[in-house]
């Protein structure tokens, strides 16, 4: 599981730190890392699909979040017991917090 995390995360931190850095021209002297690279990689990519440049970056965070909530919904699908025993204990921790509270308010 944990390399499913690693595979998931890495891609996304790399894209995002990416996007940021070359969306504000923040490039450390790396082309890669400009303004005009960030413009001419979303051109083409607008240009293979037929879409406008402009639409891309907000298709691509779609993307991520649908698939996150597929992978967290996979992990909880995975891991749903222990949820459900960690649900129920803290319940039952609830409950008898209330239940404290009341008794204390309810002395004299």
């Amino acid at each position: 599981m944990r390399w499913i995390l690693i595979f998931w995360a890495l891609p996304i931190t790399i894209l995002g730190t990416w996007y940021g850095l070359s969306y504000n021209d923040i490039n450390f002297g790396y082309l890669i890392l400009s303004r005009q690279m960030n413009e001419f990689v979303f051109q083409l990519y607008g240009q293979i699909l037929g879409i406008p440049a402009e639409d891309i970056p907000g298709l691509v965070l779609r993307a991520i979040v649908v698939d996150t909530v597929l992978l967290f919904g996979v992990i909880a699908f995975r891991r749903r017991r222990q949820i459900a025993d960690w649900w129920r204990r803290r319940q039952v921790s609830d409950e008898a917090s209330l239940a404290r509270d009341d008794s204390l308010s309810s002395a004299p």
